[in-house]
């Protein structure tokens, strides 16, 4: 890489940062906690945020990697606001039981917040990996809508390539998933911009 080129990449890391973290303030609530329960994720019975960061420190520490995921439905406030909290519910019941039978049986699923979920993959999985997996789910993805279907964006990253504490993870996860809807929605985004050939 020339000089230029690493300026550009910090800058745009740094601007993406940016952006995550004015879209998570936006957000109605924070991550979700294994308090707050409703009815999505009494079907979905899956576990949320505060397992989610235990799991990811826990990886890190013992094996010094893992690959976090981060899954967000595109314009779901919208979902919510034009067809009612009710075809809300069913749209995020209809993800997470899609990804439920779409993911390896050794990656592990969560609810991190009102429509983001979290997947981690053990060290066993390179990022490329990863990448191909979570580019086969998210073209597999088939939720229609009243008027039209519901997309998926997604963010990933990896220990120690993107960082070695967990809450790093976690944000980069979160930014490259902000990157994917700045792109377009409807996509697949490494933490670290990288070319990457579907198969």
């Amino acid at each position: 890489y020339s000089f230029d080129n690493i300026i550009l990449y910090i800058i745009l890391d740094k601007y993406y940062v940016l952006c995550y973290d004015i879209i998570n303030k936006t957000k109605e609530g924070s991550p979700m906690s294994e308090k707050k329960t409703n009815a999505v994720n009494e079907v979905l019975c899956l576990p949320m945020a505060d397992q989610c960061d235990r799991d990811l420190a826990s990886l890190i520490k013992q094996d010094g990697k893992a690959t976090l995921v981060m899954i967000d439905l595109d314009s779901f406030m919208q979902v919510n606001n034009n067809y009612g909290h009710e075809e809300g519910d069913r749209v995020l019941i209809t993800t997470g039981e899609y990804l439920k039978a779409a993911l390896p049986k050794d990656a592990a699923l969560y609810r991190y917040g009102g429509d983001q979920f979290a997947v981690l993959f053990p060290a066993g999985y390179e990022k490329e990996d990863v990448f191909l997996v979570m580019e086969r789910v998210r073209a597999g993805y088939d939720c229609p809508l009243p008027n039209g279907k519901q997309t998926l964006s997604v963010g990933i990253a990896s220990s120690p390539e993107d960082g070695e504490l967990p809450g790093e993870i976690v944000r980069k996860a979160d930014a490259a998933m902000v990157r994917a809807k700045l792109n377009g929605y409807n996509r697949v985004c490494l933490a670290r911009e990288e070319k990457m050939v579907v198969k």
